[in-house]
């Protein structure tokens, strides 16, 4: 694997990243996940300005343009010879030694990955879905960060150790429904789709704003609000999202079947995916 690092392409194993980098020391860095096809970024607009408004609040003054970023991303595609890939953009604070920052970071560093992505199949392999004992922890500042500090996302993780077919479902300490361990949470009930609202703490998904617009576009009614896990287990379909995996069916929660794991909703709105993967919007 090829990264670049700071307008660098290197081999990985030559790749390093200062220890006074308070990326390092604190986690203070924000990433994003985006997908490439046929070197087409998809919803980098999105991405960018949530990376955009992550760095302003964490006074993170990046010198870099959307443009030069998007170049930067292909060119790191390019260096691993993958028109098709999963890519990821991280940005760290720099190296200001230790001791928390009181200032703006002006010296932030710029690393970024691109892998391999598995295809699509059709139909997709569900989920299973099952609920973590650890809770979703609440929102860093004033909103959830796509952040360095992931050691919720890794415990969870841990618990649920090495099963690629299940995806860990957060509760809030509340007790409310919040989202996957790298995904949102969508479910329909009687024609309507839910999911819960970003008020729960959990993480703006620019897949599940896309999604959401799409179900607008095809005449879906959408809620997004609080809810308890009985509105999961009285779903007529679930499905969670993510850039990498897209839209993918839930087939059982906590071992109990969903009624349609692939249900007519979760169809149309995986093939409207699709669809504006082909147009590029």
């Amino acid at each position: 694997m090829h990264i670049y690092v700071n307008g660098t392409i290197m081999p990985a194993e030559q790749a390093s990243v200062s220890v006074l980098d308070h990326g390092f020391l604190y986690g203070i860095g924000l990433f994003e996940t985006v997908r490439v096809y046929q070197r087409r970024l998809f919803l980098w607009d999105d991405h960018y300005a949530r990376l955009s408004s992550g760095l302003l609040a964490l006074r993170i003054k990046a010198p870099w343009t959307a443009e030069e970023l998007a170049d930067a991303i292909l060119r790191t595609a390019d260096a691993n010879g993958l028109a098709d890939a999963y890519v990821r953009l991280s940005v760290t604070a720099g190296p200001e030694g230790v001791g928390l920052a009181s200032d703006e970071y002006v010296r932030p560093s710029l690393f970024i990955f691109a892998k391999e992505v598995p295809p699509l199949t059709e139909p997709p392999r569900p989920k299973k879905l099952q609920t973590l004992s650890v809770p979703r922890q609440t929102a860093e500042g004033h909103q959830r960060f796509k952040s360095h500090n992931y050691i919720n996302n890794a415990l969870a993780r841990l618990e649920l150790g090495a099963q690629p077919d299940v995806e860990g479902l957060f509760l809030t300490r509340e007790g409310y429904v919040a989202e996957g361990i790298v995904s949102n949470l969508f479910w329909v009930t009687n024609g309507h789709l839910y999911t819960p609202s970003t008020d729960t703490g959990i993480l703006d998904g620019v897949t599940r704003r896309h999604v959401l617009k799409l179900a607008q576009k095809l005449g879906i009614p959408a809620q997004e609000g609080w809810y308890r896990p009985d509105a999961l287990v009285q779903a007529d379909e679930v499905f969670v999202t993510n850039s990498v995996q897209e839209v993918v069916p839930v087939s059982t929660i906590d071992g109990r079947p969903v009624p349609a794991s692939y249900g007519e909703y979760t169809r149309a709105l995986r093939r409207a995916y699709r669809e504006s993967v082909a147009s590029g919007r």
